[in-house]
């Protein structure tokens, strides 16, 4: 029997989460802070999000993708803190069209799923916007999706598709463009 206070061996489940963490923490942090831009406050994410990544890896139901599982509850909790602070409305956001990398953000707008009726709007908007994505030409859908979705920077995207920076950048800008016109007619509709 080891002493009360000697550290326990790791298992495989706590050296998975382990390798995980240390796998994702950088790029994790990144993603949060770009959004948040208060370094304070994207530690408090990524410390909630790690916690509540390794209370469900204890969960028996197993996480398939720990890296987009991880991005999703950032956002998750990104979406939550803006959300206390202020409602924001696609008209409110002060970003820039004009600013590829803009802070332009269609999940902030989204309402919570709170009741049957926020629930609904929610359901409405991401079938909506899901349709819109289906209607970007493919290079820009990636592009969005690769950064928006997946936090994956400009560089990766570059580096992984062997498209310049510049292009990556224009091609979201248009997404981001289409999108914002696109969507703002069913927004305005639950947004009365």
């Amino acid at each position: 029997m080891s002493p009360p206070n000697s550290p326990q061996p790791m298992n495989d489940q706590d050296r998975d989460i382990t390798a995980t963490v240390l796998r994702e923490r950088a790029r994790l942090g990144n993603f949060i802070l770009r959004r948040v831009r208060d370094q304070d406050e994207a530690d408090d994410i990524l410390q909630d999000v790690f916690q509540e990544f390794v209370q469900a890896c204890r969960l028996p139901a197993p996480i398939e993708q720990a890296s987009a599982w991880l991005f999703r509850v950032a956002r998750n909790r990104i979406i939550d803190r803006f959300r206390k602070k202020k409602e924001l409305s696609v008209n409110e956001t002060g970003d820039d069209p004009d600013d590829p990398d803009g802070e332009y953000r269609l999940d902030l707008v989204l309402p919570a799923p709170d009741g049957p009726e926020a629930a609904h709007a929610r359901s409405a908007l991401l079938a909506e916007l899901q349709q819109a994505l289906d209607e970007l030409p493919a290079n820009q859908r990636d592009v969005f999706i690769g950064h928006e979705l997946e936090g994956l920077s400009f560089k990766e995207m570059a580096s992984q598709s062997g498209v310049a920076v510049n292009t990556l950048l224009a091609r979201k800008r248009y997404a981001v463009l289409y999108l914002r016109t696109r969507l703002q007619t069913i927004y305005d509709e639950f947004d009365m």
